[in-house]
């Protein structure tokens, strides 16, 4: 009963520990039954949960370097009784009847007072004496204590150890031993402090307990360590607790107490009167008490399809233990759950343009550690660490959220009006060259003209006010009166066909000013009519007079083609060879309808009609 009551007092100090509760959760029972997820709170807000506390052993294998029962055995010990004498006890360990087995597997069944079933190493005869159990969790647990309920006598030495690895490395967890120094070469009950935490140490304190046959060993993984109180701000405490597999060796038997030769032996078949006892290890349970570790972000552990035990990870965390943020959850750093703090996985925002992200530290220090997430690969134009502008030559259209997929529109500046392809990210404007206008710069502003230069595709008409031109004749009062012959004037027939010295088509290409004259460099595309020295086709000269111009008679745009009915005057001058227009010429924005009416005017040309009109 005192083994018993040494194990109990061992579940009250642990019900006492911060780190063993989760809000109002008991360590040693399971998880409050609750109609929401046990993660988050009834609003929805996450919380820190964690799986029930269980006896992690229970069931489990474990792999032991030692059993009796091949070949038969005979075993016989000392049974201590409350304050009576004790008595020696002689039983066969036989692992062909399963009356007589003691196998490893009852190390982790049920065990109960009316039902203990107990593993038997086989007797120890010389050296060495070690006899080892191994037992695999499977995952990474975190546990508070292992204890051993013993059928034979305590082991006079023994030792626990862990492994965070699966069993690949191990690390001491405890010695017990009468002999701490000469054992395992460790001081008798050293003072725990903040500097060895994560140290194991060695006691003799179980050769006190009574019973020593049936007894029970219990080791705290907290009991004593200073930052126990304090668990969610130690990392040494955390590591400290965390285990996969633990391991048991047991080094060196209890030596027997003599026994008066009158003592009674037991009613053993095999027994037989002065029968010694024999060296051998018994325990009937080995347990494991702790938690499936999944670091404050699940209420339980499942088993996957193939039989793998995992956390079921809430707060958008992953990984066997949820010790990792899921993909697109790393806007802050993943970290432990804490009483005070979830610590859920932030997603990034990327407004819906990305579906991947990284996480940048210094972004997150600068931001006062309340976002470190940089999307990656920016979809539908978007650019930026949040995708929330526009890239280069793409603009917002601020009538749709930033998180619509066509939030981007291309800017389309005009390769040859635009200085470049980037525009204004919130009206689109496009950067326009020196008289070019437009939203995507592909028309010339007010007072300019289209030239063929694609450095300067707009130039500039001087304007040249009417009166300041001096004229051989009575001088227009403005361009009205002085236009006047040919206003609403602007239809072709035969009799302006015949009176004009040339009729062509032109494509006008460029514009030079030299002097008081505009001179136009044209592609001449069709003749109609030439007298004199016939023209050709091909690049020609226009010359028109800046006053002409200024006052639209004759109108002339770039890049456009135009039929100029007019006198080939300026051929005959060396300063202005080529053609000439003026107030007097019939210049019109081209037709493609007037081709058949031209060539007929050319025909009645032939036959003489313009003598006669």
């Amino acid at each position: 009963m005192q083994s018993f009551r040494n194990l109990l007092s061992l579940i009250t100090l642990f019900h006492m520990l911060p780190w063993a509760s989760s809000h109002s959760l008991n360590p040693f029972t399971g998880p409050q039954v609750t109609p929401t997820d046990p993660c988050y709170d009834e609003t929805g807000v996450a919380r820190r949960c964690i799986p029930e506390f269980i006896n992690a052993a229970f069931g489990q294998e474990v792999s032991v370097s030692s059993a009796c029962g091949r070949p038969p055995s005979r075993s016989c010990s000392l049974v201590e009784r409350d304050e009576r004498p004790a008595v020696r006890l002689c039983q066969v360990c036989d692992a062909s009847d399963p009356r007589h087995a003691h196998p490893a597997s009852y190390l982790t069944d049920l065990n109960s007072a009316h039902n203990l079933t107990c593993w038997q190493s086989e007797n120890l005869q010389g050296s060495p004496l070690n006899v080892t159990l191994t037992l695999s969790l499977e995952k990474k647990f975190e546990i508070t204590y292992v204890s051993l309920q013993f059928c034979s006598p305590r082991p006079e030495s023994l030792a626990i150890y862990k492994s965070m690895d699966y069993g690949r490395t191990w690390t001491p967890y405890q010695f017990y031993s009468s002999q701490c120094r000469r054992m395992y070469n460790r001081p008798n009950k050293a003072a725990i402090t903040k500097q060895n935490e994560q140290e194991a140490l060695c006691t003799d304190g179980h050769t006190d307990l009574y019973p020593l046959s049936g007894g029970l060993i219990a080791f705290s993984t907290l009991d004593g360590r200073p930052s126990g109180k304090d668990f969610d701000s130690s990392p040494v405490l955390q590591d400290w607790v965390t285990v996969t597999d633990i391991r048991v060796v047991f080094s060196r038997p209890q030596h027997p107490r003599a026994l008066p030769m009158s003592e009674r032996e037991s009613e053993d078949p095999l027994g037989s009167p002065g029968t010694l006892p024999t060296y051998y290890y018994a325990v009937g349970d080995f347990q494991v008490g702790g938690r499936c570790k999944c670091n404050g972000h699940a209420s339980r552990c499942v088993r996957e399809k193939d039989g793998k035990l995992v956390c079921e990870c809430k707060h958008n965390t992953e990984g066997p233990e949820c010790d990792r943020c899921k993909p697109f959850h790393y806007d802050r750093p993943w970290q432990r759950a804490t009483a005070k703090e979830a610590n859920e996985c932030l997603p990034c925002n990327c407004n819906l343009h990305a579906r991947r992200c990284r996480f940048n530290m210094e972004l997150y220090k600068l931001s006062g550690r309340k976002s470190g997430g940089v999307c990656m690969n920016c979809r539908h134009n978007t650019a930026g660490r949040h995708c929330h502008y526009c890239k280069e030559g793409f603009y917002r259209d601020m009538g749709k959220p930033i998180t619509h997929r066509r939030a981007c529109k291309a800017c389309d500046c005009h390769p040859v009006g635009a200085a470049g392809k980037t525009c204004n990210q919130t009206t689109g404007q496009c950067p326009c060259k020196d008289g070019v206008t437009g939203i995507t710069c592909n028309r010339c502003a007010k007072g300019y003209q289209q030239s063929r230069s694609p450095i300067a595709p707009c130039i500039k008409i001087p304007v040249i006010k009417p009166t300041a031109v001096i004229s051989t004749t009575e001088e227009p009062a403005d361009c009205d009166s002085y236009c006047k012959p040919l206003k609403g004037n602007l239809k072709i027939n035969m009799k302006k066909y015949c009176k004009k010295d040339y009729a062509v088509q032109v494509s006008v290409l460029d514009m030079e000013t030299i002097g008081d004259w505009a001179k136009f460099a044209i592609s001449l595309v069709s003749v109609y009519k030439s007298r004199g020295e016939p023209l050709k086709r091909g690049n020609h000269v226009l010359w028109v007079h800046m006053k002409d111009l200024a006052c639209k008679c004759p109108r002339i745009h770039m890049g456009k083609r135009f039929l100029i009915l007019g006198t080939s005057e300026g051929a005959a001058n060396p300063e202005r060879p080529g053609l000439l227009a003026d107030k007097n010429s019939l210049v019109i924005q081209w037709r493609d309808i007037w081709t058949r009416r031209l060539r007929k005017f050319q025909r009645k040309e032939k036959k003489g009609k313009c003598s006669k009109a």
